[in-house]
């Protein structure tokens, strides 16, 4: 499954978000790991605008081991008051975004070339 998500990152507040996810805390990475999530970015626009994107197997399952890992607590804690219009923990609120194209799906479901 993939997923992505979308924030709006505080611009005045940019350059520290920036800053805290160049080393994120070891313990951290490895809750987002043991959660099942992979192959997680964060893409950041000039304006704020942050994307997300992971893969797991089982979303809710992944929020759920997430949300009662006592070593997210309070990465999210500090994480939240980057956000704008966010009440709570950024892992939980985050607005998902429909797939509408992946290219590998739609190459799977081709008929064989005939050589």
């Amino acid at each position: 499954m993939r997923v992505c998500f979308q924030l709006q990152v505080l611009p005045e507040l940019m350059d520290e978000y920036i800053e805290h996810h160049r080393h994120v805390w070891p313990q951290m990475l490895q809750a987002i790991k043991d959660a099942g999530r992979r192959n997680y970015s964060l893409f950041l626009r000039g304006d704020g605008l942050l994307i997300g994107y992971y893969e797991t197997d089982d979303d809710e399952a992944a929020q759920t081991a997430l949300d009662a890992d006592p070593r997210t607590a309070l990465w999210e804690e500090q994480m939240s008051e980057f956000f704008v219009s966010l009440d709570g923990r950024a892992d939980q609120q985050a607005q998902r975004l429909g797939e509408v194209f992946n290219l590998e799906d739609q190459l799977a479901h081709l008929p064989a070339a005939k050589n």
